[in-house]
Formats: structure tokens, C-alpha cells, sequence
């Protein structure tokens, strides 16, 4: 397939989290003119970083990262868990650094499920409930809201729900007593740290306030059909489907229980073009970065604490996810990601300008297990096997990085490689924080 004139394109993240999607997706709006970023995945936990050649940063987290692009629409569709309250405040940051009109070309499927005070509560008393053996929450709820409309289904709360508000008073009263049981409140209240979301937890009179609150966003963004979803991505030009997260955090295939309640690769981006009946074939582009990098807990088999002084200026450690960790570049991970999502039309790399002014990288192509066997590729185990996932972490925590002879001695020799193992091209690659940064190195056709 052309890049030329691409009709729809997804943008994946092959590692976990933070590969450029927020670069990639302002570079390629503008490349291509695109008129539409459809989320189709994840929720208020994403952080898009986008910088400006003037300077202006913000760090997407739900509306698409061409937002910066005048006219570029942003489509929140079904899968996606939407915290109103949270765009309300994300708008008025965009206000700030001059996108004025972000919630005037947002569309939001009515169908989503909505995170409430009460999930988010609920998720960080779980979180902190766990101890050391924490999964990696960013406490914003979206777990929590995906985990409850499972077990609960008809308690969960949708965008157009939120039109009736007795019935969304209804429901936020019934999954806060359903929450409030499923945890030790009475605990929770007699430590410092927790007693904050233990009150918000057992406080019945949040939902008024809270549901005021939404009206505002229900007045400039009413809840979208799929039909009109439908026409807007039917439109002449480029369609962009962001992703969030990434490939090693799917909720499937990441490895379990360090991972998100989202699927991930390029069949859910082609999920919702299903889901609204439009037909059309998907470009799709893998995302990663030079080196591998991850928020908070889970394995990092190549993680190396002298790249630490890898410049980071909107990833830093603290916080809900914990620390900012980065490893070398690891072929066993590339080869896992690949293998989950399928073929590829092409990667596109960030960070690439840590060969003019970082440590040396190394390149992992394997690694070593405790019983002395050599592994190079992760078996891809029945989907839905949580146990085979589980093991696979296992198997990573314990895993020694077997590295090429020297370190890789330029960005074209990581590409090289990067190739090598992919069997595809690598379209572009970034060597700075701006979309004037991007540099193409195959020819779009």
C-alpha cells in the first residue's frame, strides 16, 4: 500500500507507551492534511506530547494530537472511556497555548463508557491497596471504569446516558455502593494517604456536583451516533487513528497484570471503521522509539539507569505511574509486537538524535534465562490466556540482555536493524521534539 494519498492510517506504539504518537500524529496531520484523529483506545490516561517550533507544548491526553492543526476534528469512538470532566480541563489548557475551539470539533460516540469520581477513587484505593505488588496505575480511573462495566454491565454509565440526568443519577448512586462494598472503606479511612478517596468514595452528594459539572461539556459536545460518526469519516482526505498506550501494554498481550484494559493494535483501529460500516482498507505504521522506555512497574529486561541522563523534559518519575525507567533497544520486545500485531505497512522511530548526544546504546538481540537457554523470540500464547501472559512477565523479570559486540554506532545502523527484524520499511524517523524535526528516509510511494 501507497503512502501516497493514504485514506485511513493507524498509528500503533510497539513498546510500552511513550514512542511519539503525540509527534507522529501533528507531523503526519499536517503532512497529509487530515481532517479527522479518531481515539480509538485507552482513555484520560494517555500524555501525547506535542511541542510547537514556537514554542507551545501540551501533552494530549483525550483529544487527538492534531488539535494544534486548524480544522483537524477529533472522534472519540466507542472503545475509548471518557472522563468529562477531565476534557473540560484539557479545553481550557488548550485555550491557553491558543486552540480555542477544541471542543468544537470534538465528536463523542454516545456509546462510551464514562469514568466518574467514584472509579477514580475506587482504582487508586485499589492501587495503593496492593502494595508492592502494584500493577502501574496512572489513578485516573480507567481501569477501574472498564473492570466495573464488565462485572457490572448494567450499572455502566455511557456519554448518553448523561442527557437523562435521573438516569445518570440513578447509576452513579448505584455503582458508588457497589464500589464502596467492594473495598474496605473503614480501612482505608484510618490511613492519611487513602482517607481523601475513601471520603470521596462514601460522599453520595459528589454525583450532583459532578453531574452539573458535565452539563457543560453535554452543551457544546452532545453525544455523537454512529451515523454521524460514519459521516464524518467518510469525507474526502486522511483519517489518522491515534492509539494510546502501547503494543507490550495490551490488555491481552502485555504482560499481565502490568498492563492496560485496552486493545491496542491495528485490529481495534479497524474495529471501529466495522463498527460504524465504512469500508476501506488501513495503512498501518508501527510507532517506537530509539531506546525503550516505561512508566512505574512491570519488566524492562534492557532497563540501564546510566541512560538516565537521557534528556526527558515530559516524562518524569513520581506521581501514579511511578518511575520513568529506560532501557537499550531490545529486538526480543520489537519481535513480540510485531508478532502481535501482524503486518505492517511501515514504523516511524522517535528520538533518534540520542546517537549525536546520548550514552551509547547497545542492542539486545536476546536474552539469557537463569536455566542457561537462550531466547530470541516470545511464544505468542491462545488469545485470552492471562496465564501465558503471566508467565511471559516472569520470564522478562528474570531475563539477563545478551547485547551485540559493540554499541550501535549510529541512528543508521539502529534502522538497519530495526528493518532487519521487522521486514519493513522505516518510513521517518525524528531527530527533535517538532514535526519540523522529521526527517522522511524512504521515498512516499
Amino acid at each position: 500500500m501507497s503512502l501516497i494519498g493514504a485514506r485511513f492510517v493507524s498509528l500503533i506504539g510497539l513498546g510500552f507507551g511513550d514512542c511519539g504518537k503525540g509527534l507522529f500524529t501533528d507531523a503526519l496531520c499536517r503532512h497529509w492534511q487530515a481532517h479527522t484523529v479518531v481515539r480509538f483506545n485507552g482513555g484520560a490516561q494517555a500524555g501525547h506530547n506535542v511541542v510547537l517550533p514556537d514554542g507551545r507544548h501540551h501533552t494530549f491526553s483525550q483529544f487527538g494530537a492534531g488539535s494544534f492543526v486548524p480544522g483537524v476534528a477529533t472522534v472519540l469512538a466507542s472503545p475509548v472511556v471518557v472522563h468529562p470532566t477531565a476534557l473540560l480541563v484539557e479545553a481550557q489548557c488548550l485555550e491557553q497555548v491558543g486552540v480555542g475551539d477544541a471542543l468544537s470539533r470534538l465528536m463523542i460516540d454516545t456509546r462510551c463508557r464514562i469514568t466518574t469520581p467514584y472509579h477514580q477513587a475506587a482504582g487508586r484505593l485499589r492501587e495503593w491497596q496492593r502494595g508492592s505488588a502494584a500493577h502501574g496505575s496512572c489513578g485516573v480511573g480507567v481501569g477501574e471504569t472498564v473492570r466495573h462495566a464488565l462485572q457490572h454491565p448494567a450499572q455502566a454509565l455511557h456519554y448518553g446516558d448523561l442527557l437523562r440526568p435521573a438516569l445518570g443519577r440513578d447509576k452513579l448512586a448505584t455503582l458508588r455502593r457497589t464500589l464502596a462494598a467492594e473495598l474496605d472503606l473503614a480501612q482505608a479511612f484510618r490511613v492519611s494517604d487513602w482517607a481523601a478517596e475513601a471520603q470521596l468514595l462514601a460522599d453520595d452528594g459528589v454525583a450532583d456536583l459532578w453531574l452539573a459539572r458535565v452539563q457543560t461539556l453535554l452543551r457544546t459536545v452532545p453525544p455523537a451516533k454512529p451515523a454521524a460518526i460514519a459521516e464524518r469519516l467518510q469525507r474526502p482526505g486522511t483519517v489518522l487513528f491515534e492509539g494510546a498506550q502501547g503494543l507490550l501494554l495490551d490488555e491481552w498481550r502485555g504482560f499481565h497484570p502490568h498492563t492496560s484494559w485496552s486493545s491496542v493494535g491495528p485490529a481495534a483501529a479497524e474495529a471501529v471503521l466495522a463498527d460504524v460500516g465504512v469500508a476501506g482498507p488501513v495503512l498501518h505504521l508501527g510507532l517506537l522509539r530509539s531506546h525503550l522506555t516505561r512508566h512505574g512497574a512491570g519488566p524492562l529486561p534492557t532497563h540501564d539507569m546510566a541512560l538516565d541522563v537521557l534528556h526527558e523534559p515530559h516524562n518524569l518519575s513520581g506521581g501514579w505511574q511511578g518511575a520513568f525507567r529506560r532501557g537499550h533497544p531490545d529486538a526480543v520486545l520489537l519481535r513480540y509486537a510485531l508478532d502481535v500485531a501482524g503486518p505492517l505497512h511501515g514504523l516511524l522511530v522517535s528520538h533518534l538524535d540520542v546517537f549525536d548526544t546520548g550514552p551509547p546504546l547497545k542492542w539486545c538481540s536476546a536474552y539469557g534465562t537463569p536455566g542457561g537457554e537462550t531466547v530470541s523470540r516470545l511464544p505468542l500464547g491462545a488469545p485470552h490466556d492471562l496465564a501465558h501472559q503471566a508467565w511471559l512477565t516472569s520470564l522478562l523479570q528474570s531475563a539477563e540482555p545478551r547485547y551485540a559486540p559493540r554499541p550501535l554506532a549510529s541512528a543508521a545502523e539502529w534502522v538497519q536493524r530495526a528493518e532487519a527484524v521487522a521486514g519493513c520499511p522505516v518510513w521517518a524517523g525524528s531527530h527533535g521534539p517538532t514535526h519540523t524535526d522529521l526527517r522522511w528516509l524512504k521515498p512516499l510511494a
